[in-house]
């Protein structure tokens, strides 16, 4: 896993992280598409509710499992697939405490697996909890979490020779 954390400006975030997963690229865009399984392919989300879509695009809501305080974060993204270029191009319609969140996943043929990344700009609003510069320190650290996680499932559930554990 390779990662990098910018400053693309002293008030804008940007994080950078890839992994490596031992499964071919259809199965891994398959699965990590599939927006309806979030809530078992991710640690951090309790529930996705779909609220529009066509072929390619989805507007949704994540529910998040309540932080330690008790407060359940949730929030509306729009997510845009691009199957032919591997791509998947999001942004956070309710920002929340952010100003803009823009992801882009992209996935790459490596070997006999794939390479998924995750690149994210965002900026924080002046008034949230947390600075951006904050906010990329603890997004990076959870995608590195959650891209480990995510590589497990999709390994384990990838066709093909059963795999040694």
């Amino acid at each position: 896993m390779s990662t990098t954390i910018e400053q693309a400006t002293p008030t804008a975030g940007h994080t950078d992280n890839s992994i490596y997963i031992d499964a071919g690229i259809d199965h891994v865009w398959r699965m990590t598409n599939d927006l309806t399984t979030w809530p078992d392919l991710f640690t951090e989300y309790s529930e996705v509710t779909i609220l529009a879509q066509t072929d390619t695009w989805f507007r949704f809501q994540l529910k998040m499992h309540p932080d330690e305080s008790g407060r359940v974060w949730s929030w509306v993204s729009e997510r845009t697939l691009d199957e032919a270029a591997r791509e998947v191009r999001a942004r956070r319609v309710e920002p929340g405490p952010f100003e803009f969140m823009d992801i882009r996943w992209s996935y790459a043929p490596e070997g006999d697996g794939t390479r998924m990344r995750w690149v994210q700009d965002f900026r924080m609003r002046p008034d949230a909890p947390i600075d951006t510069e904050a906010m990329a320190r603890r997004i990076d650290a959870n995608s590195k979490i959650q891209m480990a996680i995510i590589r497990d499932k999709v390994e384990a559930a990838a066709p093909g020779p059963e795999r040694v554990t």
